[in-house]
């Protein structure tokens, strides 16, 4: 988008996306630990939902911030 722009996106965009990708690399984490540890899948570290709950949040924001940067970048 940014070469189509010819000019820089916003900063906020590069951090939503990152915090995306951040938490789909945390529910990979959880995922792997339970598939390796299927009996002690509620001992370990906080409650599941929590870690899909911040990757729905991120999922929302990113959808929104791309949205926006296409709104952006196309012609007027």
């Amino acid at each position: 988008m940014e070469r189509l722009r010819s000019s820089p996106l916003h900063a906020n965009i590069s951090t939503a996306l990152d915090k995306h990708l951040e938490s789909i690399h945390v529910v990979q984490a959880r995922r792997k630990d339970e598939i390796v540890n299927p009996s002690n899948r509620q001992r370990h570290g906080p409650p599941r939902c929590q870690d899909e709950r911040a990757l729905c949040q991120a999922t929302r924001k990113v959808r929104t911030v791309l949205w926006c940067a296409f709104q952006m970048t196309l012609p007027k």
